[in-house]
């Protein structure tokens, strides 16, 4: 089935904070990823990996924790936010780090005005407990956009991602709502 291309938000000053998002094609949910995620956001509760536990619950088995879809985007080659062998990443530093590839001659421009682009916000919502053998797949589509005016960093453009996950029988399981935030100007100190 064709499926719409990923949406980016984008202001007259630059792109939003969305401009990383992407589609995923095929995200396999296994019970040893499930267990590894739960374990690092420390949660352990046994509905995440023993399945005689689990059995004893109202999902009546494993299932995923409430954030879990955020891995899919270790399913995507071109995943923005994660380091490339050999190329230069800004990661979370003020300059690109991470790789001892030369810099290339003239570094592009990062946003515009001045300001910085933020996650702001993440809702989940779930239309059925995802689980072990699951296959999903994701559209994104552009949500809201809003403006406010900031008291240190001038007009704040909101812009609202919205991401919905789908399994192997092309049933809506969970719809992601991501809000970021780009600002007019760096945030005045004091």
């Amino acid at each position: 089935m064709p499926r719409e291309p990923a949406v980016t938000a984008s202001t007259s000053k630059g792109t939003t904070a969305f401009e990383e998002a992407e589609m995923v094609d095929r995200f396999p949910v296994e019970a040893g990823h499930i267990m590894l995620f739960a374990r690092a956001v420390g949660d352990a509760n046994p509905i995440y990996y023993d399945e005689e536990a689990a059995k004893k619950t109202e999902p009546g088995g494993i299932i995923a924790p409430p954030t879990f879809v955020q891995a899919s985007a270790q399913f995507e080659p071109d995943y923005g936010l994660r380091p490339k062998i050999g190329q230069r990443w800004f990661g979370s530093g003020k300059s690109p780090s991470g790789s001892n590839a030369e810099p290339p001659a003239e570094e592009a421009p990062r946003g515009g005005g001045g300001g910085s682009g933020l996650h702001a916000e993440q809702h989940y919502e779930y239309h059925r407990h995802l689980k072990p053998g699951d296959v999903l797949h994701s559209v994104n589509k552009p949500g809201k956009t809003w403006e406010a005016e900031g008291r240190r960093a001038g007009k704040l453009k909101f812009s609202e991602s919205i991401t919905e996950y789908y399994d192997q029988n092309n049933n809506l399981v969970i719809t992601a709502r991501s809000v970021g935030v780009q600002t007019e100007r760096p945030v005045s100190q004091g």
